[in-house]
């Protein structure tokens, strides 16, 4: 019996041993558990910044690249140019002539008409006896020899009533089928309203009973006005000068700048190139049966137009040194004074002019700025001064690139600007 116990003593201690053992292998496989988990947090913690490290950088390389792209796209270049000049003073004899297609310097004539109105006072009254008067063309049919006519040429009108020539002409002769024709102005043999018409058609009275009467004849420019005999108002003589030495001024700064506008660029008009011409002669008659004396005065400007392009090479040859692929211009042209040599009233009938051209003329070159262009595109910012080298019209240069780290010019003309200033 004894035994027994005791052997039961060791199988109970030996299954205790096996408990123990086998509780202390789950123990350490636990805890070998928990150090892996920590082992695996820790890495977890370890590898966030690393993450935000790499995103950042990729932004940071994005960004740079886009506006290394945008830098690219809309990359531009100015180039501001202070253009070469060269002052002279003239005091040139020149002459001109209306054909353009000569080797010479040619003029164009501007011809503009209107008219300006001013009223004064009468100042008494008084009988007068005034002639009608109007203005003429006188028709050559006849053949293509020119007709002298005396002055006081006799027109007798298509209402019965005779005409007279206020001064000798000359009616030019046919020219292939079209008749000579020249104007003239003309009054009444006499005085009175009777006179005064509506447009009329007129033959030359000395001409009657030969084959010249029907070949030569005559129609007036507008109405025949002014004819009265009888008490009319009247202004002083003082009035009258001075209202006519008023209009005159006014007329022509009035068709001076009227001339100006309709100037095409590249052309000057020469402030004392000009000439007005009265159609009436000055002579208005101031009669009224009213106190206030209206005055109308008409005119027609005539004025000498120069092409720029042209007047300043011609200018240039004598004055300045240039070369035949060179452009000048003369930047203050319309300073310069301009007197006629010859004794001459410019009218539609000149064909050449001679000519004295006086004043400080600032010369400018002008600059192929689209060839200046093409030599630019695509080059290096350090090439720049070694283009403009090629250019004597240029006295000094500035380029300007943006965005402001780029080296070179674009490629395209359409993102290259080049400003010249030039002087007004």
């Amino acid at each position: 019996m004894p035994k027994n116990i005791f052997q039961d003593m060791v199988k109970i201690n030996q299954t205790r041993r096996k408990v123990n053992s086998e509780i202390e292998k789950k123990s350490e496989n636990q805890r070998a558990k928990i150090f892996e988990n920590v082992r695996e947090n820790n890495t977890e913690g370890n590898s966030v910044p690393k993450k935000k490290h790499t995103l950042w950088l990729v932004a940071v390389v994005t960004v740079i690249f886009f506006l290394f792209a945008l830098s690219y796209l809309f990359s531009r270049a100015e180039v501001m140019i202070e253009p070469k000049t060269e002052t002279a003073i003239l005091n040139e004899n020149l002459s001109a002539n209306l054909d353009r297609n000569g080797a010479g310097l040619p003029f164009d004539l501007v011809v503009i008409s209107g008219e300006e109105t001013k009223t004064i006072p009468a100042t008494s009254e008084k009988e007068v006896s005034e002639n009608a008067r109007g203005t003429v063309v006188i028709y050559n049919a006849f053949n293509s020899v020119p007709q002298k006519l005396a002055i006081d040429t006799r027109l007798e009108g298509s209402n019965g009533k005779i005409y007279k020539t206020e001064k000798a002409l000359t009616v030019p002769g046919m020219k292939d089928a079209t008749p000579g024709s020249v104007e003239v102005k003309v009054y009444a043999t006499e005085a009175g309203e009777a006179y005064n018409s509506k447009p009329l058609d007129f033959k030359i009275f000395g001409f009657k009973g030969s084959p010249k009467y029907e070949k030569f004849y005559a129609r007036s420019k507008g109405e025949i006005t002014d004819g009265f005999k009888g008490l009319s108002h009247v202004a002083s003589a003082e009035d009258k000068i001075n209202a006519i030495s008023e209009l005159k001024i006014a007329l022509q700064a009035k068709l001076l700048q009227k001339a100006t506008d309709q100037i095409p660029d590249g052309f000057v008009l020469f402030k004392d190139a000009v000439f007005l011409e009265m159609d009436d002669g000055g002579n208005i008659n101031l009669l009224s049966s009213n106190t206030t004396l209206p005055i109308t005065l008409k005119g027609t400007l005539y004025g000498v137009l120069f092409e720029e392009k042209r007047l300043a090479k011609k200018i240039a040859e004598k004055k300045i040194k240039t070369t035949d692929d060179e452009e000048v211009y003369i930047s203050n042209a319309k300073n310069l004074s301009f007197l006629l040599i010859d004794p001459i009233i410019l009218s539609k009938d000149v064909k050449n002019i001679s000519f004295n051209l006086s004043g400080s003329a600032k010369f400018v070159w002008k600059l192929d700025t689209e060839k200046l262009i093409s030599e630019l595109l695509g080059k290096k910012k350090k090439d720049f001064n070694l283009i403009l080298a090629q250019y004597p019209n240029i006295i000094s240069a500035k380029l300007s690139l943006s965005p402001v780290w780029s080296r070179s010019i674009p490629d395209k003309a359409k993102d290259v600007e080049v400003i010249v200033n030039y002087p007004n």
